[in-house]
């Protein structure tokens, strides 16, 4: 989850009307979860969903509603331009490679080196999210004083020339490419073509090469006082939800925000405001509340919404950037906050049935009350996992993984079908602790099919320096037998996770449910421990289970 870094003078400031202790205690009302606190500044972590809250102005603007210093939404201001030279030209070229751009000038303002540190980590952050590793979306900020208008969204080759931000020498797009550390990362975006996107100004100069890198000449300084932004991608949505984001952290930050055109639009037009429709009851039976109309409304104004009660429905004005909010239950959660979480009392719902633990609940229970007892500690790992860890660091062939769409986070982007793995992280974690270590995991693994098949698994793990074959085969000889009476086998066997010679093929009733061994010297080594490891997994469904 990304973290921003709060200096509590400062927010105070913009906050105004209140104190630091209070805005402390607000904080995690706001979703936001505190990781750590001085007297000087506080590191929050926020969730990618909401990434108006990468920077000060976004979380006083939230802090603002629910401390009653402002209520409503807070509108983005931006000006019409009667200068016709407030425009970006597509041309047919570009369209092919990176089809959608929209602008904006900010004006009138000052930037510290905070507002600077904080503007640029709010736009890796979109990146990142909304961006979606800069594919649908990147965004270039520039000094807007530097830059002869109108501007050229173009194609040219990769023979184009211009000294790119942080250097001092000229390349071109090619050697830009190849040779530094963003154009190997994102060149893969444009695909293999010949021709890249560019924006220029009137005089032919560089602006920036999208989703790449900007042009030094449009450096920004604490002497900057005129910004440039400009989002380019190739998703409209996406465009449009980074620029409202950006756009609403520089008014915050003082600046006067003029519209620039397009094309076929102006900027403005992608930025407005949209209504969602609000039963109250819907909201009272959700959250077990007795809510008015009007509380209702207040509790959403609170949460810089804007909402009027008309007949039996709520009407909510939502602005651009709070694109995390999709339909009404999403206002239900706004009422939560804006009502507080901490006053909302727990009851009893109506039932007539008594809940009860599942068969299979009850014997995963008991395997773990013999595994700690027979010395090992349960490991909790998220069904979600990285290929590094699930495959790389392995040996693991990665030809059957299953990787989730538009993952937000690069940690957690594959779908498990292994959970050792997973504790083989756990012990890289662990390297300072004393040993013997010893883990395991009951959870579910995935495998591909149609629908993709979801099996129950057991996984553990013994890490000391006499860790072997014998002591963990006794380790799942005493489990079996202890749980349901089942007898195994053993067969030889190879796999690329465990040593060779050392490693077998658990069989119960001929059939193979799972695998056992010493890790491999390698695997051991990637994961960075340092002492043996032994460990099984079995499949418990169909066989245990």
């Amino acid at each position: 989850m990304p973290v921003v870094t709060l200096y509590l003078s400062r927010l105070q400031k913009i906050i105004g009307k209140t104190n630091k202790n209070k805005i402390i205690d607000a904080l995690p009302f706001l979703g936001l979860d505190i990781e750590e606190q001085t007297d000087q500044y506080i590191r929050v972590e926020y969730s990618p969903n909401r990434p108006d809250y990468a920077t000060d102005v976004g979380i006083a603007a939230g802090l603002q509603g629910l401390l009653g210093i402002k209520k409503g939404i807070s509108k983005l201001d931006i000006k019409k331009q009667k200068d016709k030279s407030f425009l970006i030209k597509t041309s047919p070229a570009v369209k092919k490679i990176r089809p959608h751009v929209l602008g904006l000038v900010a004006k009138g303002s000052n930037l510290d080196d905070e507002a600077i540190r904080q503007l640029i980590a709010l736009q890796e952050d979109l990146h990142f999210g909304v961006g979606r590793k800069r594919r649908k979306a990147s965004i270039g900020i520039h000094d807007f004083d530097a830059i002869k208008l109108p501007l050229q969204y173009t194609a040219v080759s990769k023979d184009h020339k211009f000294v790119p931000l942080a250097t001092q020498n000229e390349m071109s797009v090619k050697q830009i490419l190849e040779e530094t550390g963003t154009g190997q990362d994102y060149s893969g975006i444009l695909g293999t073509g010949h021709n890249v996107p560019m924006i220029l100004d009137a005089n032919g100069n560089t602006v920036s090469f999208p989703p790449i890198i900007n042009s030094a000449l449009t450096t920004i300084s604490t002497k900057t006082k005129n910004l440039l932004i400009e989002v380019t991608g190739n998703d409209q949505s996406a465009v449009a939800d980074t620029l409202s984001v950006v756009a609403s952290a520089l008014q915050g930050l003082g600046f006067t925000l003029y519209d620039f055109k397009t094309d076929l639009k102006s900027s403005s037009d992608y930025l407005k405001t949209r209504t969602i429709l609000l039963d109250p009851i819907l909201v009272n039976q959700t959250l077990g509340l007795q809510l008015l109309p009007s509380q209702i409304c207040m509790m959403l104004q609170k949460c810089r919404l804007d909402a009027t009660a008309k007949g039996k429905k709520i009407t909510c004005v939502i602005p651009r950037f709070r694109f995390d909010i999709f339909g009404p239950m999403d206002l239900v959660e706004e009422v939560a906050l804006g009502f507080g979480i901490q006053n909302l009392g727990p009851t009893l719902p109506a039932s007539v049935s008594v809940g009860q633990k599942s068969k299979t609940t009850l014997e995963l229970d008991k395997l773990s009350q013999i595994l700690v007892g027979l010395g090992f500690t349960e490991a909790l790992n998220s069904s979600l996992t990285s290929k590094q860890v699930l495959y790389d660091h392995t040996n693991r062939d990665s030809q059957n993984l299953i990787e989730v769409a538009e993952s937000k986070s690069q940690e957690y982007t594959i779908l498990r079908d292994s959970i050792l793995p997973g504790l083989l992280e756990n012990l890289s974690r662990n390297i300072h602790e004393t040993y013997p270590q010893k883990l395991f995991e009951t959870g579910t693994v995935f495998s591909k099919g149609n629908p993709i098949k979801e099996s129950i698994c057991l996984a553990c793990l013994s890490a000391h320096k006499d860790a072997g074959y014998t002591e963990i085969k006794s380790i799942l000889q005493s489990l079996l037998k202890t749980d349901s009476n089942i007898e195994c086998k053993t067969k030889t066997a190879e796999s690329p996770m465990f040593a060779k010679g050392k490693t077998a093929d658990i069989v119960i009733n001929d059939k193979k449910i799972g695998i056992i061994g010493e890790i491999d010297s390698q695997v051991i080594d990637n994961f960075k421990i340092r002492v043996p490891v032994s460990g099984f997994e079995i499949i418990l469904s169909g066989s245990v289970l």
